[in-house]
């Protein structure tokens, strides 16, 4: 259970703020030092450091106090108590479980830590996650990734065939250990995958995602994710390993496969070897290594925003976070980007304005236009919107008649939060932005506002906050419940943020009065309804006629596509009837495609600055600042379906409308993909694919 206020204080009085310090073993028997300096490690080693640190009854208490108390503003808490169909296996009392972890025993802070980050990661909702940096500087990879194809008319687990091309760029540091350890991963390239752990390889696809994988509401969007894909990290191309090759935790040491290999006679069963891959900040010893990852910092806790000192900092730090855009994200766990064999990128050349996180092209048929957006989250807010007009009047100008939109793997690193982490999705703005872009006003018709009706959850302390900002006079500028991020500018030059596209003023308290509903029993308190809208920030005029007709705009991807990526493809589909295409997912499968689709994510630093800005970190009902180094984000605002305004997005169940296998040719070649999407969706050819 999570102690009283007073309590945790004469806690934290006691040790000394900030003092909390695990007792590491001694120089000769510390097992951090084995693994000091290395950039990969057997994982048992890598664990062994994690669990030299003993379990600390007064870290248990802090973590399970500011995670209680940050989920009351967690808008989706309700529904999990039984999730509705078909999202029915992401169902967690999450109370109940975090009563649990308050009571039991552990031998280490690494096995609490463990425990709450599963619990947490089964509500499958990436915006809301337990993230220590402390435990997620080592990330497991395998070198035999694997992915769904279809060869000769059947779908299959495969390992990826560009094995040998692929597993070299990690270095010479990761494929130097299996040649000391005489493993051949090399001539594992291409081997059909007949077993994973015993079972069949798409029912181990199902147990991971089920078990591990988290972040999207719907299995089979997990299960998608299990496999290797293309995607672009940053702005350069690269390869995921997947879900079952690429794991959050050095906890397990080899992965057994039945596998045939390429040009054998007869199936084997082998025993690949995990290796640990290391992303935090280096070490020497382990009082090193709890120093470096584990304590708290300067940008663990939030700051009062009303200090200029501080804002300042954050200025300097996170530039466009300072602005309070709007973000909606989830997290990869997939820290480590791994490139992308360059043989397989586009040889058709980029356009100009490919230059940061969309790259795009005109296919070789002269009439295709392809923009990979990988992500809406770009280090220049404007920049991404000026590359979108560049692009589409160099479109114009080539007389491209027809657009492909590729979302696969829809995410970017992040500068804001837990640094290391690739984040799916990014600012809701860009997201409307590019929705009313591709339309044109024409077809906005009297829908001038492209976004969602949005609330947030009106907990007690939520209402305190929202009165307190405007008691003090706060703006957007350093407050996201300010009723100034509220306001918007829409196409005619008038402000609103209600529905009826009126003005919402500064002073104005969306929580009075609050609006209830039932969900699972539970009394749900949430914000009057407000505008998601996003004008005033849209540096480009919008065309009034869209360049392509909305019947030759398509889009693609894996699904792996959530938060702002989520809602401007739900726009789409519900506004518009675009078609959308899913590749690769389990043989047979339908699935959503989209992922979670938050309206808005507050990281910890977000939530714990809005508390302190509005002089309320001294409530009972507020969260004591983290004495680790961790993030505890929650999805803080919901947007609800067009199709049914009292669901929100999230549990509106929509699939996409094709379903294609991926092939030799496309799993790993954007280009190739794109070439036959576009044969098919463009065409009467792609009826037979329905999902």
């Amino acid at each position: 259970m999570v102690p009283s206020t007073g309590r945790f204080a004469a806690l934290v009085a006691l040790l000394g703020y900030g003092s909390v310090a695990l007792a590491a073993p001694s120089a000769a028997s510390d097992p951090c030092v084995k693994v000091a300096g290395q950039a990969f490690v057997p994982p048992s080693d890598a664990l062994a450091c994690y669990k030299s640190f003993p379990f600390n009854e007064t870290i248990r208490q802090n973590v399970l106090t500011v995670v209680d108390r940050v989920l009351n503003f967690y808008t989706f808490e309700d529904y999990y108590l039984h999730s509705p169909k078909p999202f029915q296996d992401s169902t967690v009392n999450i109370r109940a479980q975090l009563k649990r972890i308050g009571s039991t025993k552990y031998k280490t802070d690494f096995d609490f830590n463990y425990d709450l980050y599963n619990v947490v990661n089964q509500l499958n909702d990436g915006h809301t996650l337990w993230i220590t940096k402390c435990y997620g500087v080592y990330e497991n990879l395998l070198p035999a990734p694997v992915v769904t194809l279809e060869q000769n008319g059947a779908e299959g687990v495969y390992v990826v065939p560009d094995l040998d091309q692929f597993i070299p760029l990690l270095g010479s540091n990761f494929t130097d250990y299996f040649a000391s350890a005489k493993f051949d991963w090399k001539r594992l390239a291409g081997a059909r995958v007949l077993e994973i752990e015993g079972k069949d390889p798409y029912a181990y696809a199902e147990h991971i995602a089920h078990t591990q994988s988290g972040n999207y509401l719907d299995h089979g969007v997990r299960v998608n994710s299990v496999f290797s894909s293309y995607r672009i990290s940053g702005t350069s191309y690269s390869q995921r390993f997947g879900d079952i090759a690429g794991s959050a935790f050095p906890d397990k040491d080899t992965l057994t496969m039945k596998v045939h290999v390429v040009n054998a006679t007869k199936a084997e069963t082998i025993k690949v070897p995990f290796l640990a891959s290391f992303a935090g900040v280096p070490f020497k010893n382990g009082a090193d290594f709890w120093a470096n990852n584990c304590a708290p910092n300067a940008q663990t806790n939030g700051v009062d925003l009303k200090n200029t000192g501080e804002m300042e900092k954050l200025v300097k730090r996170t530039p466009e976070r300072a602005r309070r855009l709007a973000k909606a994200s989830i997290i990869d766990k997939q820290k480590l980007a791994v490139g992308l064999p360059t043989q397989f990128e586009p040889t058709t050349p980029k356009l100009n304005g490919s230059e940061g996180v969309i790259k795009s092209y005109i296919l070789p048929d002269g009439k295709t236009g392809v923009m990979f957006v990988s992500s809406f989250e770009p280090d220049d807010a404007n920049a991404f919107m000026t590359d979108v007009q560049t692009v589409f009047n160099q479109f114009k100008a080539k007389g491209v008649s027809q657009l492909l939109l590729d979302l696969t793997n829809n995410g970017d690193r992040s500068l804001f939060g837990m640094d290391t982490d690739a984040r799916i999705g990014g600012y809701v703005c860009l997201g409307h932005f590019l929705h009313a872009f591709l339309v044109g006003k024409k077809n906005l018709g009297d829908f001038k506002n492209p976004g969602f009706q949005s609330t947030m959850r009106a907990s007690p302390l939520a209402q305190k906050i929202l009165a307190s900002v405007i008691s003090l006079g706060l703006n957007s500028t350093n407050s996201f419940y300010a009723p100034s991020n509220c306001r918007v500018i829409d196409y005619d030059n008038s402000t609103g943020a209600f529905l009826n596209d009126t003005v919402m003023p500064s002073n104005y308290n969306y929580m009075t009065p609050t609006t209830t509903r039932k969900i699972n029993g539970q009394d749900f308190i949430e914000s009057q309804r407000i505008a998601d809208a996003c004008e005033s920030i849209f540096n480009v005029d919008i065309p009034e006629e869209p360049y392509f007709a909305l019947d030759k705009i398509a889009i693609v991807g894996n699904a792996n596509c959530a938060s702002t990526c989520a809602m401007f493809t739900t726009l789409m589909n519900e506004r518009h009837n675009t078609a959308i295409a899913n590749f690769g997912g389990k043989p047979g499968s339908k699935f959503e495609y989209k992922g979670m689709a938050g309206n808005e994510v507050l990281e910890w630093v977000d939530l714990d600055s809005e508390i302190k800005t509005a002089n309320l970190k001294n409530d009972p009902l507020a969260p004591p600042d983290l004495l680790v180094n961790a993030n505890i984000r929650h999805n803080w605002r919901i947007a609800y379906s067009f199709f049914d305004e009292k669901t929100p997005i999230e549990y509106k169940s929509e699939r996409a409308r094709f379903r294609f296998p991926y092939t030799l040719d496309t799993y790993n070649n954007p280009q190739n993909l794109w070439t036959f999407a576009a044969s098919k969706l463009f065409s009467s050819d792609g009826s037979s694919y329905y999902a």
